[in-house]
């Protein structure tokens, strides 16, 4: 990869982009120890996903074994739309409504600070 950086992404997640992204914009930018304790004090459901993508870059850094753990940041974090699961609902008179069911991908790039 260019320049030193790890990329982990998570796909299909059941949460909506919108909330899921509070979550990411709140860690954007940080060192990875800092990012995962703000994480641990955001009381949103869209934490876990963001959480286990975070670990995951952080373990493929470990794994390539070319960085310093104590200098990775987030460099970038992005969430994505992913498919729309259509669902529908009976009411009445024999109508019905569509439900929409949206799919996250989220992304998480980190880098290493000189």
């Amino acid at each position: 990869m260019e320049g030193h950086v790890v990329k982990a992404t998570a796909r299909y997640i059941r949460m909506t982009p919108r909330k899921v992204r509070h979550v990411a914009d709140a860690i954007r930018g940080k060192r990875v120890d800092e990012a995962s304790a703000v994480l641990m004090f955001i009381p949103r459901r869209a934490v876990m996903p963001v959480k286990k993508v975070l670990m995951s870059a952080v373990d493929q850094a470990k794994q390539a074994g070319n960085f310093d753990l104590d200098n990775l940041y987030v460099k970038e974090i992005f969430v994505d739309k992913g498919p729309t699961l259509r669902r529908s609902l009976s009411r009445a008179r024999g109508m019905v409504n569509r439900i929409n069911k949206f799919t996250s991908h989220i992304t998480v790039i980190l880098g290493e600070r000189e």
